[in-house]
């Protein structure tokens, strides 16, 4: 059994059992991962993958077993190179984030300014997606920390690291009639208008759609973004209200919208970081978690890595969040 084997078998089942596409990513032929999947399948005396004629069409049961414990290989010997990185230079590597764009774009950029002067030799790389796709790269290896605020939960081999509390507000044109509102905002009032917000799935949608139904309200949705920009491009052709994340208003630049509280309207929502349990840490890594959220200290990171599934949400239970 070699190596190079377990990772044939483990990409070739991430790109849906198509043998070209992986060899294509590991710029190597298809005959040639196809031959060295036969090998380990006769050595281990299991068929892995079933076929039709040449072509892979299922992973068969003792199969799947076989690629989730290559899997588990494959990221021991990525923390073995880790290991002898940090301690051959613990100020040089990488760090792969992924995010979704209200993160990216208002809530990282200092954070990655300051990370990056204190670690000019560190790549860091940064990839965005909705919150499941983004929780799924960190699950497969393919980013260090997910940054999002629904969904992380779904992928119960990551870790979940609160982060800071966020709640939302209205945005209007000025002259609108909300920016002239008497008294605190309802939602009743703001059911009486077309709504422009975040897609299903993004950035704490889920307790916006709750508080409306809470109130046996159906609120107008017209038009759903991942991303507040473009909501806030809409609210200025008013195509209806918006309802955004709090920190995507940036007062230098939207001086002409009004931008109305509407934290008393809904549940906060939790920004979390999602780390895959079992990741080796380097020390440049620890720094990126507390400055992006000070009370991630490295002794209580540790702590909450070792937890056992979802039993590390206990150790924040008497921390009082950051509120964004």
């Amino acid at each position: 059994m070699k190596l190079q084997q377990l990772r044939y078998i483990w990409e070739v089942s991430r790109h849906n059992l198509n043998v070209s596409a992986t060899a294509q990513s590991l710029f190597t032929s298809q005959p040639g991962i196809s031959k060295q999947i036969r090998l380990l399948e006769d050595e281990l005396g299991v068929e892995i993958f079933a076929r039709s004629g040449k072509h892979l069409t299922r992973v068969t049961s003792g199969g799947q077993s076989i690629i989730d414990l290559a899997g588990q290989v494959l990221r021991l010997t990525d923390n073995i190179k880790q290991v002898a990185q940090e301690h051959s230079d613990e100020r040089r590597g990488s760090l792969a984030i992924a995010t979704t764009h209200t993160q990216a774009r208002y809530a990282l950029p200092p954070i990655i300014s300051e990370f990056t002067l204190k670690y000019p030799d560190v790549a860091l790389h940064m990839q965005q997606g909705n919150p499941k796709q983004i929780a799924q790269m960190v699950s497969e290896g393919q980013a260090d920390f997910a940054i999002a605020t629904e969904s992380l939960e779904l992928f119960t081999d990551l870790v979940l690291l609160p982060c800071y509390r966020w709640n939302r507000c209205v945005l209007v044109p000025k002259g609108h009639s909300l920016a002239t509102h008497q008294g605190a905002l309802t939602l009743e009032a703001l059911a009486e208008h077309p709504l422009v917000t975040y897609v299903f799935g993004f950035t704490g949608r889920s307790q916006l759609d709750d508080a409306f139904k809470a109130k046996g309200l159906s609120p107008n949705v017209v038009l759903t973004a991942a991303d507040a920009d473009v909501i806030k491009t809409y609210v200025r052709l008013g195509m209806g209200v918006g309802i955004v994340a709090h920190m995507a208003v940036d007062e230098a630049i939207d001086t002409d919208l009004v931008a109305l509280d509407a934290s008393h309207l809904f549940a906060s929502s939790t920004t979390k970081i999602g780390i895959r349990r079992g990741t080796f840490m380097r020390g440049y890594m620890y720094d990126f978690l507390q400055r992006f959220a000070p009370h991630l200290t490295r002794d209580l990171v540790d702590e909450a890595l070792t937890a056992g599934p979802r039993h590390e949400q206990s150790l924040f239970d008497d921390i009082d969040l950051p509120e964004y």
